[in-house]
């Protein structure tokens, strides 16, 4: 599909949305918004009949029942990362290509409606190469400058705050970092993992205060920081462990009190970063300590436990979340790796992040932050080769693609908006998967996946009242009233 035809479709499904929303608020009709593989548009919106009272349905039937009085998770939003490689790759597109990107992902009615920005601290496998904001042994950190991001990186970011807060939010911006300087680590190194060497403990968190005010002071206000991504990762690019006690006490001892005594007491931390199968004993650890847990707003995780072609441990996030109630956990990268081009397309891929957020928002998830917000036709750039894909990718020409990925994400993000409540959700057969929000407008969201080669009819079920619903095969559409 060409970048016209596909801008020019989300448009006007945008513009059926917007209308259909004001002829719902008056008739409280259910409007249905449907992505199906093998169609050319996204977003097809299609009036329902009228909701009649609920009968018993039979044992052969298959319904999505919501009970809209069962109240659940806040949401925190939904975004993604702007990377080195992402504002690099934007840097190439085409004035129109670049204007077109920014509504594709901060637009809530032609796009996506991100209210939630990651950037790395320095640099991550997704920059160019590796550098740093200081010279080697600066214990003063005198030589402090983010002057590297200035070409690319906060130049999109500040178009992207231009953009954002379509929902009446303001987008939240958090940043997390990859690694130390190499002179502050164990083995001497940024990639490879190494650990933070003790008399550099102070020096690091003094030194991700100066990031959070250069930010600033760049006109990039944070909202909050990840101690470091992926703590229990020894990766081939840059990486740093913290086991439980020591990202704990680094927090406690360290970072915590760096950012009170600067001022920054307000900016949020989120603790882990990592993937859902060590979730449990890391929250457990850390949301424990009586020094750290006053610093921690909430804890992120990753999806890449299925790496060892494992299942996803949605259960893990579950009973993490029922153990912490009133700590919101929020997923804070997701990427599909291996990239190969030809498979640009895959409704596969697709699938997964339907499957995921579905399955992470009904375990007690605030919402989802995705990776690289934008790549290049080959996955990157990436200074190691750890090419993946992206929602959106750019052509060698400057043109956008958009993968069937982004409008699986924005049949959550476009409906689901920040602080919405999910409601009570399930099926009656497991040919469907199902997840509710209640808006604070009033306006009720269900997403509903099918998986399945055929298509399938469906009661859905609300409070009483029911409408028959038909989703195509391999879909994933969104109720709205």
């Amino acid at each position: 599909m060409t970048t016209k035809r596909f801008a020019m479709r989300l448009l006007c499904a945008a513009l059926m949305t917007a209308a259909g929303g004001t002829a719902l608020a008056a008739n409280s009709q259910w409007q249905v918004y449907t992505t199906a593989q093998g169609a050319g548009e996204r977003f097809v919106p299609q009036a329902l009949g009228a909701a009649r009272p609920a009968t018993q349905p039979m044992e052969t039937e298959i319904a999505v029942f919501v009970d809209t009085r069962r109240s659940f998770q806040e949401v925190f939003g939904f975004g993604g990362a702007v990377t080195d490689a992402t504002a690099e790759t934007y840097a190439k597109l085409t004035p129109a290509q670049q204007k077109a990107f920014l509504a594709a992902y901060f637009d809530p009615k032609q796009g996506l409606g991100y209210s939630v920005l990651r950037t790395t601290i320095h640099s991550s496998d997704f920059s160019s190469g590796s550098y740093t904001y200081v010279k080697d042994g600066d214990r003063a950190l005198a030589s402090f400058s983010i002057a590297h991001d200035m070409k690319y990186r906060v130049p999109l970011m500040r178009q992207a705050l231009a953009a954002g807060g379509g929902y009446g939010t303001r987008m939240r911006v958090f940043a997390s970092p990859w690694s130390a300087p190499s002179w502050m680590k164990s083995n001497g190194s940024m990639v490879g993992g190494g650990t933070l060497l003790p008399e550099y403990r102070d020096t690091w968190a003094q030194y991700i205060v100066k990031f959070v005010k250069a930010y600033e002071k760049a006109g990039i206000p944070l909202w909050g920081l990840s101690i470091q991504n992926e703590p229990m990762a020894k990766q081939k690019w840059e990486s740093m462990i913290y086991t439980a006690e020591d990202e704990t006490r680094f927090l406690g001892d360290h970072l915590g009190p760096a950012l009170s005594a600067a001022g920054l007491q307000d900016k949020k931390v989120i603790v882990w970063d990592h993937n859902r199968d060590l979730l449990p004993q890391r929250a457990a650890h850390i949301l424990a300590d009586k020094k750290a847990r006053p610093y921690i707003w909430g804890v992120g995780y990753h999806w890449y436990e299925t790496w060892a072609k494992g299942e996803p441990m949605h259960r893990n996030l579950a009973a993490v979340h029922e153990a912490y109630p009133d700590v919101p956990f929020l997923l804070t990268e997701s990427s599909i790796e291996h990239f190969d081009p030809t498979q640009m397309q895959s409704w596969a891929n697709g699938e997964r992040y339907g499957s995921e957020i579905l399955a992470d928002l009904n375990a007690g998830s605030s919402g989802w932050v995705d990776w690289n917000m934008l790549l290049d036709s080959r996955g990157g750039p990436n200074h190691v080769g750890n090419y993946c894909f992206a929602l959106l990718h750019a052509s060698d020409d400057g043109q956008l693609i958009y993968t069937p990925s982004y409008a699986y994400m924005g049949h959550f993000t476009r409906y689901i908006r920040p602080k919405a409540r999910r409601v009570s959700a399930a099926t009656s057969r497991s040919t469907l998967d199902a997840t509710a929000f209640r808006n604070l407008d009033g306006s009720l969201a269900v997403v509903v996946m099918n998986k399945t080669a055929q298509p399938q009819h469906y009661r859905l079920v609300v409070d009483g009242q029911e409408v028959a619903v038909d989703i195509p095969a391999h879909a994933i559409q969104t109720a709205v009233r």
